[in-house]
């Protein structure tokens, strides 16, 4: 029995390996069927994909051709609005650049008028201001002193300005006009284009000098007697204005007679190269880089200049006007010249300015912000308690100083005009009035503006603060402070301090002279170790960069007439 039962179950153990066997070889015929099939869709895909790279291939090289490319620049596409901020700003730039002459010419009249009013007042006010204080002087023995003083500051600085002209007027009959014109007209053009250049520089010079011998004289004349004599005397300073004045008059009479021959010339080249001058300062100005206060300074040199050109043509037709014994038909043959000579002015003044304020990232609105200062300029000076006359502020400000172009114009007039006559007596004395009056309006008018503008520029508590005073030097403030330190501690300190010309003698101890705020480098009255010289170059370069973040009303006339030196 168990020899059956065991070859039972063997048997059954060999039936079942035979269908693992069969199921083996089923399932790899199978296996072998699809790999065959799976290589023979490999090998129909890959042939494929061979034929789609090729027309792929064979597309790119069709879309190289000439006609896509020029399609593709003709339908190529942009959005604007993903750099918006750009955009806007340089739309600002344009509106900006388009407000320019509008803001400058504003400018430009007004002061414009500020000059027209300081010139008039040499004609008209200066005399009789004179004549007033030459009666109180007059006066004096029989009504007694009734002060201190037997003239107030102001009256001896207008009987000088007096002086002055009278004596220059007199110098000025000595000077050949017809001799000074046939000379410069024999010369070149290249030679006059030459002279003519460097006459522009001397009168910068001469004008950013002239104003600092004028003030020198006034302060010294009004001075307080108790103070220590640190000066040579009035009558050296006196001496020296009368010399400036009569130089500088002569120096723009060359200038008028150079202007005046280019205007007779018959080619008219002179005038032409004497215009394209002005261009030429487009060069020299818009390609630097300047700030608020160099470009208040250029406006205010511009605004000089150009009263200066237009006295100095006013000059050329009264002498052409007398050559041809005051024809009017010439006066129509001097216009379009003249028209010329303004145009090319304004022009290269708008595309200057233009430039800058765009190279330079400034607004249009600066220009607004120049002429509320020069209008404090003119409300303060009409003050109680103002420290110099308006028509002084006005040149210290634009390095214009009326006097030498007054002389000129009253002796070209005086030599063109001949007063025979009760009837040309009436006539004189009916001119005068006229400029008296003139002079009255325009004053009345540019006060009522000044005004204006000082209020929309929140100016008025400027009015009310003490004078500013001038700066000292470093050096001076050294010096300064070794004095005080060697000084004895009872005496007061205010004794040594140097009063400035701008400010009042009874002021002085209400508003001090400002000095430089102390630091480790008011330690320099020793010498400094090698610690200290690192904590003095930072305190020089501290104050050298806190120079530039001054007021407008502070920005003087450094410079030749108001063009900063840096």
């Amino acid at each position: 029995m168990a020899d059956s039962v065991a070859a039972g179950l063997a048997d059954e153990n060999e039936t079942e390996n035979e269908k693992e066997k069969e199921k083996r070889l089923f399932s790899g015929v199978k296996k072998t069927e699809k790999q065959a099939a799976a290589s023979d869709l490999t090998e129909t895909l890959g042939f494929y994909e061979r034929k789609a790279k090729c027309k792929e291939r064979k597309s790119n090289v069709s879309d190289l051709s000439l006609v896509r490319f020029i399609s593709a620049e003709l339908t190529r596409g942009y959005f604007l609005e993903h750099n918006e901020a750009k955009y806007t700003e340089r739309r600002e730039r344009v509106y900006t650049c388009l407000r320019i002459p509008k803001e400058l010419e504003k400018l430009m009249m007004f002061g414009f008028f500020l000059c027209l009013d300081v010139f008039l007042y040499v004609f008209t006010l200066l005399p009789l201001r004179v004549l007033l204080a030459l009666i109180r002087l007059l006066t004096l023995p029989c009504c007694g002193l009734s002060g201190s003083r037997i003239l107030q500051p102001a009256q001896v600085c207008d009987v000088l300005k007096g002086f002055i002209m009278v004596l220059c007027y007199f110098m000025m009959h000595y000077v050949d006009y017809s001799m000074m014109y046939h000379l410069i007209r024999g010369q070149s053009v290249i030679k006059l284009y030459i002279i003519y250049n460097m006459l522009e520089v001397a009168d910068r010079l001469f004008s950013s000098f002239g104003q600092d011998i004028l003030d020198a004289l006034y302060w010294t004349a009004t001075e307080p007697k108790e103070r220590k004599r640190a000066h040579i005397g009035v009558i050296p300073h006196f001496f020296m204005a009368v010399l400036y004045v009569f130089l500088h008059a002569i120096l723009i009479m060359v200038q008028a007679t150079t202007l005046n021959v280019a205007f007779n010339s018959h080619n008219k080249s002179l005038l032409t190269i004497m215009m394209s001058n002005n261009f030429v300062e487009i060069k020299g100005s818009v390609f630097k880089k300047s700030e608020k206060n160099n470009l208040f300074q250029m406006s205010n040199s511009d605004i000089k200049e150009r009263f200066t050109n237009y006295t100095l043509l006013l000059i050329v037709c009264l002498r052409n006007m007398e050559q041809f014994s005051w024809n009017p038909d010439h006066l129509w043959v001097l216009f379009p010249d003249v028209c010329m000579v303004i145009a090319s002015e304004i022009a290269v003044d708008v595309v200057k300015h233009a430039f800058i304020t765009k190279f330079n990232d400034i607004t249009a609105d600066v220009y607004s912000e120049y002429r509320a200062s020069l209008a404090f300029d003119l409300v303060s000076s009409r003050q109680k308690n103002a420290y110099t006359d308006y028509s002084d502020s006005v040149s210290r400000r634009m390095g214009f100083i009326p006097l030498p172009l007054a002389l000129l114009l009253i002796w070209v007039v005086t030599s063109s005009v001949k007063i025979q006559g009760s009837l040309s007596i009436v006539c004189v004395v009916l001119f005068y009035l006229g400029m008296i009056t003139l002079k009255v309006l325009n004053s009345i008018v540019l006060l009522g503006k000044s005004c204006m503008y000082v209020k929309e520029a929140n100016m008025e508590e400027k009015l009310f603060q003490n004078p500013p005073s001038a700066a000292p030097s470093r050096v001076s403030s050294r010096a300064h402070r070794t004095k005080h330190t060697r000084e004895p501690p009872g005496e007061p300190a205010e004794e040594g301090m140097s009063a400035s010309v701008t400010t009042q003698p009874t002021q002085r101890d209400e508003c001090p002279a400002p000095q430089i705020p102390t630091s480790e480098s008011d330690q320099f009255l020793t010498t400094p170790d090698e610690s200290e010289e690192k904590s003095l170059i930072q305190d020089d370069t501290e104050l050298k960069h806190s120079v530039p973040k001054k007021d407008l009303l502070e920005t003087d006339r450094f410079t030749i007439c108001g063009n900063r030196i840096d």
